[in-house]
């Protein structure tokens, strides 16, 4: 569960998509972004709320710069708060104004500094989760015991083994499910598809191996991408932005 504090001006982030729901706070400035085929902004007290899997790009919308707080939060994180129940709860409008997520957020977001203590943690879900809930317009299909134990078997194996190349018969053969139904099921809970999560774990363990001082020729080699130029574009897709820049940024905070 990554969260960042982000200063800048000028150029902001290039188009990408994570895995997460990302949740931020606007501090100071007007924060723009497109989402979903339009644009919008978010100023100081405004609630930001992307789902998973959704494109985004991010920018100082005026010249006074931009500082905005934000926690990129696991989506079996939100379903484990429903006991992995119903898909997940989709927001369209990303922008809010919820005092309830708000105070949530700023309780998670105080001290980055730190860990959050396990008390903090799950009550904080539970209110972002119901802060979701509120906001959320269109009908949660229910799961049924059979598929959220298939999904999360399928999540513990693509998270294990993020590092080679997982077939779909394998996946077949772990969650009893076609990997049609699998792929759905999984989407639900887990808000992006098999291939996707396996991809994002790869790029989890690739900023790590960065923010240690690995090449990316090595770092490309050691999780499977063809070659740099492939990982370096799987990289800026994900993160709206090169390893160079991610670097630069990491060492600065």
């Amino acid at each position: 569960m990554e969260r960042i504090e982000a200063r800048f001006h000028g150029e902001g982030f290039s188009p990408h998509r994570h895995d997460t729901y990302a949740l931020g706070v606007t501090l100071y400035g007007v924060q723009t972004f497109s989402y979903r085929g339009e644009d919008h902004f978010s100023r100081p007290g405004n609630v930001i709320v992307l789902h998973p899997d959704e494109l985004h790009d991010g920018a100082a919308g005026t010249e006074d710069g931009l500082v905005y707080r934000m926690i990129y939060l696991p989506p079996e994180l939100v379903g484990a708060a429903s006991d992995y129940r119903q898909a997940l709860p989709f927001v369209a409008k990303p922008v809010i104004d919820d005092r309830e997520i708000l105070n949530a957020l700023a309780d998670m977001l105080a001290d980055l500094g730190r860990e959050p203590d396990d008390l903090l943690l799950a009550d904080v879900l539970a209110r972002i989760s119901d802060g979701l809930d509120r906001h959320a317009k269109c009908t949660r299909a229910t799961l049924s015991p059979v598929a959220r134990a298939a999904v999360l078997s399928a999540r513990d194996l693509l998270t294990d083994c993020c590092e080679e190349s997982v077939r779909s018969d394998v996946l077949e053969k772990v969650t009893g499910l076609t990997r049609f139904e699998l792929a759905r099921q999984f989407r639900r809970v887990m808000g992006t598809s098999p291939h996707r999560y396996l991809m994002m774990r790869r790029l989890d363990k690739a900023k790590a191996l960065l923010a240690k001082g690995d090449c990316l020729a090595g770092i490309a080699h050691h999780l499977g991408f063809a070659d740099q130029a492939h990982f370096t574009r799987h990289f800026r897709k994900t993160f709206g932005m090169t390893p160079g820049r991610w670097v630069t940024l990491n060492a600065a905070r």
